[in-house]
This record gives structure tokens, C-alpha cells and sequence, in this order.
């Protein structure tokens, strides 16, 4: 059927040309998608099916709401009003997907299936296990065969292509191209950005380096300084620059304008030739080292920790070795989005089951990378119709690029991470949730018990966030020792942490009566106070309580022993990762058998 709002006198051979690219371009960017697959091994479609047959109530139901769609259609009328799209969903943006009869057709059709799909993984029996991973596999399905994602029913696509004489198609064609390269969907205008130049541009001077991180401290802009200083420990499976991007939005700069000598662990990149790091590595070479150096250089008694997503579990594990062996290091830890307790992990343990692990043990546990693109796909894809999808559509179909955007530059960032660390990390947390349970890890020759971590702590969660459930993330407060202070964040995972205080935007959640922490977040909930704008001003104050003092903020960075090597960000931070394969996959199926 022709595209009814496009014009009659379009030449044969450009609809014929159209067509080919168009089939090209889709083939081409399924290429670069992990393949959709079956909870339980077999083809998308296959099982699709037969969990369509398997709800014959629902069959009768929806076939009758498809001919009543179709004779509508065939007696001149739309369909509206027979299935709708979610709020927000700006797939259907397009005038054309109302307007016109055919294009309406093809929303509504896809939107009645949709519905079924999702109703019948409902009627399912089985474990709520079993159940959230056939909703995560058939919202993948029906996110991807959206007929907005194809150049043949994207009527968007079909006039750019027209209006342009095919140049869009050539556009698209040599975007794909490029993203091939890469091994990786462009989400923004990586031309605009540059980790130095207007990312990461906090003063500082990297003081510490080993072959697994880069310490840089970062140069005072007051006057007086706290004697304790504050170090960070980002996540290892992105950059350390997220704290750091644009100086209006730098949670590193707004720490140091509050007078803190600020420390940032800058994670390398790995390589082939670190691939035998372990989860130990990481905490001795890493944490420890940072910690340490940083009380060296400021000759402080303790000093102020701070944990980021992974870095927070990683500062989690550190803390209680430190505890085991008694070391008094750390005065107070700052929790940024972190789990500790991963009993429920939200929709990246759906990824995770035993035989994948012992899958990628046997590839990679004992040397070896995990890609870092592979991790930044997997996380895309917990919401593909924001991360994925429009950029299929904007590159490939319309021949667009991608707008300026540092968060999705920092996004697509990805860093590798070595094969023994990354298969310990997911065994003890995510697969069999050790790290939370006393004594169940041998951290460092000790054994773990949270609960030894008798300092102060300041937790915070986002309400929105997908990678580290908040409900996840208030278990802390039950697991750590200590004075604790919770905070629930508005918004999701990055853009809930990055909120400048003097935006004044967004909101936050705090009990300001401290009437204790009861095991349930939903009570907790019930009883806090929402207050408008960032909370990095209550943090701000929460932390001036274990400054240690004020003394004169240091003239030149680093000490005698550990002296200015270059300056920040460092070049750990500026190194991108190759697409580099772990083995047995291939580019159409970046996840393999789950993360």
C-alpha cells in the first residue's frame, strides 16, 4: 500500500531505491543488536508464539480487536480510540501516525498486539523469577518490531528520503557504517565533546598512578581547607568524569568550592595485559591505595570516603577489610546509588543465572576481557525505546546526527574490566548476594561483615533508578554499622546524582525527625519529608560534621613522596576502549548468555 501522504508523482526507480536501502539499513543495524532470545534458549519468535497459544482466552479477545480495527479502517474511519500509547511515548509523534489511514492503522495494530503480548506473559504460571524475565524479553520484543524502527513503515523516514532525493538514505547508510566501527550505536555528537577540553575540566593534578588507577587532587579554591580530605571512588565500568563533566554540573567542583581537598580514583582502562586482575586487585591497588595516599599527602588523621554505583560496592567490601584488620582509615562514607544487598537487583539480574556465570568463568575468569561496549549495551537496553531505538531511527532511517549531549557522551565512554575481577563481582553479588551476609567473603585474606563498618554514613538513592533500585539501595541502612542518614533522590540513576544545587531543580526525600530506619523503605517512605530542589546541599552539611578541622588550603598539590605527575584529568581517564570481543561472541550478540 502506498504512503497515502506522500506524493503520487514520486519516480518508480527512487521507491525501488528506497526500498533496498531500506532493507539494508535494517538489516545492518540488527547487526548491531544483542540477538532477542528465549528465557529458555530458543528463538524470539518461537516462543513468542507459543506463549501466544498458550492464552486461548486471550486469543479470541484480541482477534476480534484487530477486525473491528481493520473494518474501521476499511470503512474509512482510524481506529482511534481502540489502543493507545503510553504517556509519553513519542514514537508516534509524527502527524502522519494520526492523520493518515494507513500509518494509523499500523500504530493501532502494533499497539492491540503489544497489549496481548504483555497479557498473556501475565497468564503465565510460573516463579516470579521466571515471570520478570518473560516481561523483560517480551517488552525487548515488542520494543524492536515497533513499526517506527523500520524504514517500510516509518513514515517520517519515507518523506525525509523523498524530499531529500535518497540523500537521507546515503546519510543513514554511512552513519551505520560508522557505528559499525565503533561497535556501537552513536547517542550523541561525540565531535562535540572531549575529556579535558569541556569535560573534566576541574584544576588538579594527578598525584598517584599504578598500572590499575590514576589519583588526582584536585587544586582548593578557598582558602582554608578541611584537614580530612574527601575521596571518591567512582564506578570501574564507566569513567570517573560523570562527577565531573561540565563545570555547571560538576559534583567534583561544587566539593571543592565547599572548602574539601578532594581526591578522584581515576579507574584505568583495561587492556589484554591486565586481564588477570581480580575483584582483590581492585580493592588493594584501587581503594586501599587511594585512601592511603590521600592520608599521606594531607597528613590527615582519617579521611572522607565517597562510593559511586560499583565504586560504592567496591568502597563497601574495602571498608569492611579495613574493619577485619583493624585499620582506623576512614572517618565517614558517602553511598551514591549503591547496592550492598542485592536480593533484588532490578532488571540487570535478569541477565544473570548460573549457567551464564559459569559461562563466562570458563571464557574469562581466569584472564581475559569482558568489552566494555558490551556493559554499556546491556544498560542501553533497559530502555531501549530511550537509548536505542530513537537512535536507530535518527542516524539510520532519517540520516540525522545525534545532538550534543555529555551525559549519553560519558554513556558511551565504556571501559573494559578484566575477566577474573568482573566473574567475582558478579558470583558474590549479583548471582549468589554473599557480600551482604557476614563472614559469607573472603575479602583480602579477611573474611566481610558490613556491619563492622561502625562510622558514619549518608546513603543516597533515586526514586527512577533501573540499575540500582532504591528499595535495594535503602537495605544499607540495615546492613552498615554506625550513624546513618538516608536520601531519596527524584529522577534516575545519573540524572538523580548530578542535580547542581543552584539549579534548584528536582526533589528530594529525607526523615528529618532521624526516627530510625523500620526494614521497610515503603514505610520509611510514608514518613519523609519531600523537600524541593538538589540534596547536595544536605549532604554539604552532613559532611562538614567530619571535616577534622580547617587548615590552610596547600599551595601546591601532591608531597616530598608523591609528587604532581600530570594534570587532571589524567590520561587513564582519556583512553577509549578498542571493540575488543569476548570470546565466542560476535557483534550481533554483544550479551550472549546474560551480562
Amino acid at each position: 500500500m502506498r504512503d497515502q501522504a506522500t506524493t503520487s508523482q514520486t519516480p518508480e526507480a527512487l521507491l525501488a531505491a528506497i526500498a533496498q536501502a531500506g532493507d539494508e539499513i535494517a538489516r545492518g543495524w540488527m547487526a548491531l543488536l544483542p540477538a532477542a532470545s528465549d528465557p529458555r534458549g530458543g528463538a524470539a519468535s518461537e516462543w513468542l508464539e507459543q506463549l501466544a497459544r498458550s492464552a486461548p482466552g486471550l486469543n479470541s479477545d484480541y482477534l476480534k480487536r484487530q477486525a473491528a480495527l481493520w473494518s474501521s479502517l476499511m470503512s474509512g474511519g482510524r481506529g482511534e480510540g481502540n489502543a493507545k500509547s503510553e504517556p509519553g511515548d513519542r514514537r508516534f509523534a509524527s502527524a502522519a501516525w494520526r492523520d493518515n489511514p494507513y500509518y494509523s492503522y499500523l500504530k493501532q495494530s502494533y499497539l492491540l498486539a503489544a497489549d496481548y503480548l504483555k497479557q498473556a506473559v501475565e497468564q503465565v504460571e510460573t516463579d516470579d523469577a521466571a515471570k520478570a524475565r518473560l516481561r523483560f524479553a517480551a517488552k525487548q520484543w515488542i520494543d524492536a518490531m515497533c513499526p517506527a524502527n523500520f524504514m517500510a513503515t516509518n513514515p517520517d523516514a519515507l518523506r525525509e528520503a523523498i524530499d531529500s532525493g535518497g540523500e537521507s538514505l546515503a546519510r543513514g547508510l554511512a552513519n551505520l557504517i560508522g557505528d559499525a566501527r565503533k561497535g556501537r550505536i552513536s547517542q550523541t555528537d561525540e565531535s562535540a565533546f572531549e575529556v579535558g577540553r569541556n569535560l573534566a575540566r576541574t584544576a588538579g593534578q594527578v598525584v598517584y598512578q599504578n598500572d590499575l588507577i590514576q589519583l588526582i587532587q584536585y587544586t582548593p579554591t578557598t582558602t582554608q581547607v578541611a584537614k580530612r580530605p574527601l575521596v571518591m571512588v567512582p564506578p570501574c565500568i564507566n569513567k570517573f568524569y560523570i562527577l565531573d563533566l561540565q563545570p555547571e554540573n560538576s559534583f567534583v567542583r561544587y566539593a571543592v568550592d565547599a572548602g574539601h581537598t578532594v581526591f578522584m580514583l581515576s579507574w584505568r582502562n583495561v587492556g589484554p595485559e591486565l586481564g588477570h586482575l581480580g575483584w582483590d586487585d581492585y580493592l588493594e591497588d584501587g581503594v586501599f591505595t587511594a585512601l592511603r595516599v590521600a592520608r599521606a599527602i594531607t597528613r590527615a588523621d582519617r579521611v572522607n570516603a565517597l562510593g559511586f554505583c560499583v565504586g560504592g560496592t567496591l568502597l563497601g567490601a574495602a571498608l569492611a577489610v579495613l574493619a577485619a584488620k583493624g585499620e582506623d582509615l576512614v572517618a565517614s562514607a558517602t553511598w551514591l546509588t549503591t547496592m550492598l544487598d542485592f536480593s533484588e537487583p532490578g532488571q540487570i539480574g535478569l541477565f544473570i543465572d548460573p549457567a551464564s556465570v559459569a559461562a563466562r568463568e570458563a571464557a574469562i575468569g581466569g584472564g581475559g576481557i569482558l568489552p566494555g561496549a558490551e556493559l554499556a549495551f546491556v544498560f542501553s537496553s533497559l530502555r531501549a525505546n530511550d537509548l536505542v531505538w530513537p537512535y536507530v531511527v535518527n542516524n539510520y532511517l532519517l540520516g540525522g546526527a545525534p545532538a550534543a549531549f555529555d551525559l549519553l557522551y560519558w554513556n558511551s565512554d565504556s571501559t573494559n574490566l578484566p575477566g577474573p575481577m568482573y566473574c567475582t563481582y558478579v558470583r558474590d553479588t549479583y548471582l549468589e548476594n554473599r557480600l551482604c551476609k557476614p563472614g559469607a567473603v573472603v575479602n583480602c585474606g579477611v573474611p566481610v561483615d558490613l556491619g563492622t563498618v561502625q562510622i558514619p554514613h549518608f546513603i543516597l538513592a533515586t526514586r527512577e533508578d533501573h540499575i540500582v533500585p532504591w528499595r535495594a539501595a535503602y537495605r544499607s541502612v540495615q546492613l552498615l554499622g554506625g550513624d546513618k542518614t538516608f536520601v531519596l533522590g527524584a529522577s534516575g540513576h545519573v540524572a538523580g546524582v548530578i542535580n547542581p544545587a543552584d539549579k534548584n531543580r528536582r526533589s528530594f526525600w529525607i526523615d528529618a525527625e532521624r526516627a530510625g530506619y523500620p526494614e521497610s523503605p515503603e514505610a520509611w517512605l510514608e514518613r519523609a519529608e519531600s523537600r524541593p530542589g538538589s540534596w547536595w546541599r544536605e549532604w554539604r552539611g552532613w559532611l562538614d560534621a567530619f571535616r577534622g578541622g580547617e587548615r590552610r588550603a596547600p599551595a601546591r598539590p601532591g608531597s616530598a613522596k608523591y609528587k604532581a605527575i600530570e594534570p587532571a584529568p589524567g590520561r587513564y581517564v582519556q583512553e577509549r576502549a578498542p571493540v575488543v570481543l569476548a570470546p565466542g561472541h560476535t557483534p550481533g550478540n554483544m550479551t550472549g548468555k546474560g551480562v
